[in-house]
């Protein structure tokens, strides 16, 4: 198993993300809310950086008792991520394709050495 290092695990800061390559593969860590979340950066649209976009909250609409709306607003339980080619969301707990929740990136494995972050393939 394959891993690289991150950063320090004191720079990472909430919100904060890194780009990484092992070999091959490159990938998107993303510090959210003090959880770490790792994931392939080549979006499943049409190969581009998956995670190399926006960072935004989910937008949801609240509904009235009566099926009406109340309006479109950020939801304050999910983070998604766009890739920045054609705007395919990801969530950023489950990598999962917003539009299709059966696409789903690969996630990787990132472990605290000490004070250092490493990801793992």
């Amino acid at each position: 198993m394959a891993e690289q290092f991150v950063c320090k695990a004191a720079e990472f800061k909430d919100g904060d993300r890194r780009i990484v390559r092992i070999g091959q593969h490159e990938i998107g860590v993303f510090n959210h809310q003090g959880d770490i979340y790792a994931y392939s950066n080549y979006c499943l649209h049409q190969g581009g950086p998956a995670c190399e976009g926006l960072t935004i909250a989910a937008v949801e609409e609240h509904l009235n008792e009566d099926k009406t709306s109340k309006g479109l607003f950020f939801s304050d339980k999910q983070m998604n991520f766009v890739c920045p080619w054609h705007g395919m969301e990801y969530d950023m707990k489950t990598g999962e394709c917003v539009s299709d929740r059966k696409m789903k990136l690969r996630s990787y494995k990132v472990t605290k050495k000490g004070d250092d972050l490493y990801v793992s393939v």
